[in-house]
């Protein structure tokens, strides 16, 4: 087991060791976006430096890949979500999850969260 600056909790003899220091800033987490089917909302978030993020904290819509052609499909439905169980009841999307969408199924393959926008793949049953 590792400790946050990346070495080991504990020494050759068994000693746990000391933690160096505590979290910088721009070593702090947020809250999960947890993006949801439903009408369009996003929020701006300051990221490090200048730059700014756009979360989606829900979106309807999906730009789907099939083959070389993408379209822009309706989102419907969460289908499955292999990061957590209970997302598919919840209807919430992250990457890796397949999603129902007008174009058929597809797996997100953007981080909605962090990008503001969803990408897909259609997948093939």
């Amino acid at each position: 087991m590792k400790d946050q600056s990346g070495r080991q909790k504990r020494k050759r003899t068994g000693g746990r060791r000391r933690t160096l220091r505590n979290k910088k800033r721009h070593q702090l987490g947020r809250e999960p976006a947890e993006t949801t089917v439903g009408e369009p909302r996003f929020q701006t978030v300051a990221s490090r430096g200048t730059g700014e993020k756009v979360r989606a904290l829900s979106t309807n819509v999906a730009q789907v890949t099939d083959g070389g052609e993408t379209t822009e499909a309706e989102i419907e439905d969460v289908v499955e979500n292999p990061s957590n169980v209970n997302y598919v009841r919840r209807n919430i999307i992250t990457k890796g999850a397949v999603i129902e969408t007008s174009a058929g199924r597809a797996r997100v393959t953007s981080r909605p969260g962090q990008s503001g926008q969803v990408n897909a793949v259609v997948v093939d049953e």
